[in-house]
């Protein structure tokens, strides 16, 4: 599946388009992360821990998304965009949302 921010795809055309497709995930940074981080905000430095989570769950987000345009019958998705957000009392949740329009290339 090719995956895009962009709204074209070069060497493709768009033959259908199949909708609006999104993945989202929301995960609980744990304990030892949180105060692996703490010490990071207190001597400085990147936080490897908080910076895997992101990673894993952009990661997730997106497998989400790019399954759920397989279920439309797309082939790539184009114009994605992913949002960040912090839930819950003190931060303590962390949503990763794709979101895309799912087509079908020639």
């Amino acid at each position: 599946m090719i995956v895009t921010t962009t709204n074209n795809i070069e060497g493709h055309s768009i033959r259908e388009y199949c909708g609006i497709v999104f993945g989202e995930v929301i995960t609980g940074v744990n304990m030892f992360r949180d105060i692996g981080a703490g010490l990071r905000d207190i001597f400085g430095g990147r936080s490897q821990g908080y910076e895997e989570e992101l990673q894993d769950a952009r990661n997730e987000a997106l497998r989400e998304m790019c399954q759920r345009a397989g279920n439309l019958g797309a082939t790539a998705v184009i114009g994605v965009d992913i949002d960040y957000e912090v839930l819950g009392n003190g931060g303590g949740m962390l949503m990763v949302s794709a979101s895309g329009t799912a087509v079908i290339t020639d």
